[in-house]
Formats: C-alpha cells, sequence, structure tokens
C-alpha cells in the first residue's frame, strides 16, 4: 500500500507533539469518493482514535488501540480498508468467498452495526461489505456471499467457523484483518475460534492487523502480541468517554422502590430516548411488562429475544418510533444511536468499565447526555472501585424532583 500520509507520522510523541490537536479527514489524503462519503455522513474532523490511528493504518502499520465503543473506531478501520482498496485495485476478481479484508467482532449487533457503517463509507465506491453472524439464515447469507466479490468480510467467529468448514469462505487472501473488542471476546469466550480463524489468514508478516480493544491486561496484551508485527499502540483514556459529554447522577432509592422510580421518572421529566439497563436479562422483562402494565411504551433487547425481533426493536429506536428500550449489558454492545437524551442504570453494573460503556450510549457525537444510576443497599459495595475506575468522587443524591 502507498503512504499517502507518511509525513504525517511523528518520530516520537514529546509533550510537544502535536498529537492532541484536531486532525480534519481532508488532511489525510483520503480518496476522493471516500471524503465524499464522509462529508455525507456530517463529520469533518476526526475523533482522538481516528486521529492518532489513521495517520499509522493508512500507511500500512499495524495498530493497537485502546478504545471504548462508541469513540469513532469502526470508522478508523473501515477507512483504513477503503483506502487501501482503492489505491491498490486488483488486477482480476477473488474466487467467490474469497475477502480482501476480515473484521471479526464479537456480537451479532456490533457486526450489523459495523456493515451498516460499511455501507454508507462506500457509497460513492464499488467495493462490497457482507455480513455473517449466528442467529440468522444461514442460506441468506450464502447467497450474499455467492453475490459477488467481497471486499470486506465482518463476522462473529462462530458463525464464521461454520463458513470456513462448509468451504465457502477462504480467508487465504486476506490483507487486512480486524480484530474488535478483543476484551469483549475473551470474556465471551471466543478466543480458541478466534485463535483458529486468524490461524486461516495470511501469516502476520504478510497482512496488516488492527487490534482494538477497550482494556489491555495481560492476556489481552498477548494476544495483540501474538497477533501484529511491531503495532503502533494508542491509548483513548475511558475517563474522557464517560465525562466529557454526559451528565452523571447517582440517586440514592430503596432497592424494592426501584421499579417506581424509574416509572415516575419516565412519566414525569418525559426523557427524549432513553436506554435503561438492567444487569439480568429476566430483569429486563420484568421492567418491560411493569412499564407496559403503566401506559409506558418500552421493548426489551436481550440475548434470550430472537435475533430477528432484536432487529426490529433496535429499529424502531433508530428511527425514533420507540422512546425507551431495556436492555442488558451484551445486549447492549452493538447499539450505537445518535440522540440518546438519557441512559439509566436501573442497577450498578458490577464491572466499573460496563457502567463506562453504558453511559457511552448517551453524550455522542459533541451531544449532550444525561446518566442516572439508581443506588440502593443491594449494590452500593460497587461504588468503590466505579470511584477508582472514573478517579473521581462518586456523590448520592436524592432524585430531582421525582417523588
Amino acid at each position: 500500500m502507498s503512504n499517502p500520509v507518511q509525513q504525517s507520522i511523528p518520530s516520537e510523541e514529546t509533550p510537544d507533539s502535536p498529537i492532541n490537536e484536531p486532525v480534519l479527514f481532508e488532511e489525510l489524503a483520503l480518496p476522493e469518493p471516500l471524503i465524499r462519503a464522509v462529508k455525507k455522513l456530517g463529520f469533518e474532523v476526526c475523533t482522538p482514535i481516528q486521529g492518532r490511528s489513521l495517520p499509522y493504518s493508512l500507511s500500512d502499520y499495524d495498530v493497537t488501540g485502546q478504545a471504548q465503543t462508541g469513540t469513532g473506531k469502526t470508522a478508523a478501520f473501515l477507512i483504513t480498508l477503503f483506502t487501501r482498496f482503492w489505491e491498490n485495485p486488483l488486477a482480476e476478481a477473488l474466487p467467490l468467498g474469497t475477502p480482501r479484508a476480515l473484521v471479526l467482532a464479537p456480537t451479532r449487533e456490533l457486526a450489523m452495526q459495523i456493515e451498516g457503517d460499511a455501507d454508507g463509507l462506500s457509497r460513492y465506491m464499488d467495493m462490497r461489505t457482507v455480513c455473517i453472524v449466528g442467529g440468522m439464515d444461514i442460506a441468506k447469507q450464502r447467497e450474499a456471499l455467492e453475490k459477488g466479490p467481497v471486499d470486506v468480510l465482518v463476522a462473529t467467529p462462530g458463525r464464521l467457523i461454520d463458513f470456513l468448514e462448509r468451504r465457502d469462505v477462504s480467508l487465504g487472501r486476506v490483507e487486512a484483518l480486524v480484530i474488535d473488542e478483543a476484551d469483549r471476546m475473551l470474556d465471551m469466550g471466543f478466543i480458541p475460534d478466534v485463535r483458529r480463524i486468524v490461524y486461516q489468514t495470511p501469516h502476520k508478516r504478510k497482512r496488516q492487523t488492527l487490534f482494538f480493544s477497550a482494556t489491555f491486561n495481560d492476556a489481552v496484551m498477548r494476544l495483540a502480541q501474538s497477533w501484529t508485527i511491531d503495532p503502533e499502540h494508542i491509548v483513548i483514556e475511558p475517563e474522557s468517554v464517560a465525562t466529557d459529554t454526559v451528565d452523571q447522577k447517582f440517586w440514592l432509592v430503596e432497592a424494592r422502590g426501584r421499579q417506581r422510580m424509574l416509572l415516575n421518572f419516565i412519566t414525569q421529566q418525559h426523557p427524549e430516548r432513553a436506554i435503561i439497563f438492567a444487569n439480568r436479562r429476566d430483569q429486563t422483562h420484568r421492567l418491560v411488562e411493569y412499564l407496559k402494565r403503566n401506559d409506558v411504551a418500552c421493548e426489551a433487547l436481550a440475548g434470550d429475544i430472537p435475533q430477528k425481533k432484536r432487529l426490529a426493536t433496535l429499529n424502531r429506536f433508530k428511527e425514533g418510533r420507540l422512546k425507551y428500550l431495556i436492555a442488558t449489558d451484551v445486549a447492549g454492545r452493538g447499539i450505537h444511536v445518535e440522540g440518546v437524551s438519557h441512559v439509566v442504570n436501573f442497577e450498578l453494573p458490577e464491572d466499573p468499565e460496563d457502567y463506562v460503556h453504558r453511559i457511552g450510549r448517551t453524550g455522542r457525537a459533541g451531544a449532550s447526555g444525561t446518566a442516572i444510576s439508581f443506588v440502593s443497599e443491594d449494590d452500593a459495595f460497587n461504588l468503590p472501585a466505579l470511584e477508582e475506575y472514573l478517579g473521581q468522587a462518586i456523590k448520592c443524591t436524592q432524585p430531582d424532583a421525582v417523588a
């Protein structure tokens, strides 16, 4: 791949290096059709992860990036892939089912979100993105693979292995491998499958690897070292996601009064669009039943709901036809919706990282948002770890004008 922005790469990051200055997409020498698509989507300035990673990834460096979901890393790796393909057209089409790039994601929702972002960015380029995920019609996915050459294949590990075993997909010509949310892959037990998949791609010296994770503990770091060559490691601190654009409130509430508190908040303050997070899927269903009995239109997004229904629910929420979504952490992982005014933590999550992920569903794209967490005697013991993670004290208060 040519190095259109090689001169943009600083030799070292000193205190005087301009790494924190805003980077315009037009400064990155992207293909004209890609610039048009970026402008069509309403973007001019790179997010921090984009501005820091693109000068390296566009120059064919491997990148390991630490960034939360919702910080713009999807566009960062897709822009890299589409620029590579545009600048290096193939002399002849590859066999069917043989992608030029592979993007691995831990959940169906995230994979399908990546596919949607890819379609938006490649709208003026003759490139195809195909998504294969579990819980969907495998015959239709095979038909999509057989319609023509595939530039970007987005997949969840289990379903991709199904296609590899059927010999419907070959990874032998992959030029770029993207592993998204590696820590979540590890948590969900997917790493043996991911390792099996990676071994079917060309050697790491013969491909570019972009590796993203919200955290880089020892286990994730070992994976990154195994699958990349001298990567540029970029860290976007999660605190910036958690605190910059989100007004965080912690409301004291009795454990048995949570449902009534949530109902009063919705009916009295009328949040424009809200996601309510619960820790377990059975809790999401109880909340939906309770709110519906009290004439609040809402729907659940949980792992035990059929995929077709989950997608329909998510689409209604994205389109604004559904105002209130009750979700678990796993199901909510792929929710990238602009205009979410409120996030409500019906219960505090046990993992502080999940808290940051949850509240990152609001305050996106420079907009402001509000996160409200219900705190009772049942989950107050989670507060010290959350305070340490956020690096700030948490003050619990009485609810704002909610009886």
